[in-house]
């Protein structure tokens, strides 16, 4: 029997994706106190050996349906600060500027440079083949119908993700809430990874990310629906324990007033789901994770939760 060069590809890939195992992370709770709803008190860190792909994911909160008033408004009445820079946060200049790098019936990508932000970093980005440096923010908007609705923002001054699947339709844009780092993740005022670069493919769109310490990562856009936005992570390295490679960073005050106050996750791929309240957490195993909320939050409303699954030691 001969095979087509198609039909030999994906066969190959298959055996490929049989031959990676799962791999548990270590998920560590450093979250802290705080009565300001606008502060990331909420520090979630993931380690592990070995792990050289995953899954992450920003999933509609379970009562979605129940929700009937979106609150999104910022409040800072808790808060020692008021909208502005955060008070121990230094305040580098730049001029500020808006950049639209791609758009075409499918993608727009913009990238923003904001008049102050708390590091001085300037990262090259390359998106298809235009080249820019210096962007504070790069936003992925997905079109739908022709208009623009943003799904994806990565920080590239800090290495900072946010993730959000489509708005239900009577919630405007939608909201973030929880964000993530991915890669080597270094200490600072506040965790931190260093990025050297940045390259946007197109087609199918992917964003590959060389961190200063030579090693990279590719996140390809796997879906971007009404219930969820996918990205599909593939490390250069695998990971070493001892130092974490995501920290899902959030805020909780009380358990109706948080972007994340509770875990999810199975200790394997045939074990039971566990449910903690974020308090209880202390340290956990697990092969999936999901950081979200059931009882509905008078912050935020209608944010995802971000899920971690699919850890193995294979690349893609």
């Amino acid at each position: 029997m001969h095979l087509s060069t198609a039909a030999f590809a994906a066969l190959l890939l298959a055996s490929t994706h049989a031959m990676a195992a799962p791999v548990a992370a270590t998920v560590e709770n450093g979250t802290t106190t705080t009565a300001c709803a606008e502060e990331d008190n909420v520090s979630l860190t993931l380690r592990g050996d070995g792990i050289r792909h995953m899954r992450i994911e920003a999933l509609q909160p379970d009562y979605l349906d129940k929700i009937g008033n979106d609150v999104t408004a910022p409040d800072f009445s808790g808060c020692n600060f008021d909208g502005g820079a955060h008070p121990t946060d230094p305040a580098h200049r730049f001029k500020k500027r808006t950049v639209v790098l791609m758009d075409n019936a499918q993608w727009r990508i913009v990238g923003m440079t904001l008049p102050t932000f708390w590091r001085a970093q300037r990262v090259p980005v390359q998106v298809g083949t235009r080249k820019d440096s210096g962007f504070h923010l790069l936003q992925v908007f997905k079109k739908e119908n022709g208009k623009a609705l943003e799904a994806i923002v990565l920080y590239p001054s800090d290495g900072y993700w946010r993730l959000k699947p489509l708005p239900d339709p009577r919630f405007g844009d939608g909201v973030y809430g929880s964000s993530f780092l991915l890669g080597p993740v270094q200490a600072a005022a506040r965790p931190v990874v260093n990025i050297a670069s940045i390259r946007v493919v197109p087609r199918p769109l992917a964003i590959h990310v060389r961190f200063t310490d030579g090693g990279s990562a590719v996140a390809r856009v796997d879906e971007i629906s009404r219930t969820r936005t996918a990205l599909d992570v593939t490390l250069s390295r695998p990971t070493a324990s001892a130092q974490p490679f995501a920290v899902l960073r959030s805020m909780y005050v009380t358990p109706d007033n948080a972007d994340v106050s509770e875990v999810r996750w199975q200790v394997s791929p045939q074990a039971d789901q566990q449910v903690l309240p974020l308090p209880e957490v202390k340290a956990l195993q697990a092969t999936q994770v999901r950081f979200g909320r059931s009882l509905p939050s008078k912050h935020n409303t209608s944010a995802p939760d971000i899920a971690f699954s699919g850890f193995d030691d294979a690349a893609r």
